[in-house]
């Protein structure tokens, strides 16, 4: 169940709430220094929606299908990227809360 101001917005399991939205995944990328010319290349993938990066960190939100990492990866070997670490992070209920309402959670 997910409340807003008193108001039911939805309801369901955890998997059916998450099923509402749109992301499907988003990767996070520490890259091991700036790096802006591998940016286009990434919002060119399929189901990329929304990349952010701020400094040495990039956010990869796509979604839902097939994983994304693996052409991330193939992105990154091409252009001689150095990186970190890469992982991949599945929608969590605060995704639905947020894409739903357009607001973070509030305590």
């Amino acid at each position: 169940l997910i409340m807003d101001k008193g108001k039911v917005i939805a309801e369901g399991t955890k998997e059916e709430l998450k099923d509402l939205i749109n992301l499907g995944e988003t990767i996070e990328i520490e890259l091991k220094e700036e790096n802006n010319g591998i940016i286009e290349k990434i919002k060119s993938l399929d189901r990329v929606i929304e990349v952010d990066y701020k400094g040495n960190k990039l956010s990869v939100k796509s979604s839902k299908g097939k994983s994304n990492i693996q052409n991330i990866l193939n992105i990154l070997n091409t252009n001689n990227v150095e990186y970190e670490r890469i992982y991949s992070e599945l929608p969590t209920l605060n995704d639905v809360f947020l894409e739903i309402t357009g607001k973070e959670l509030r305590d």
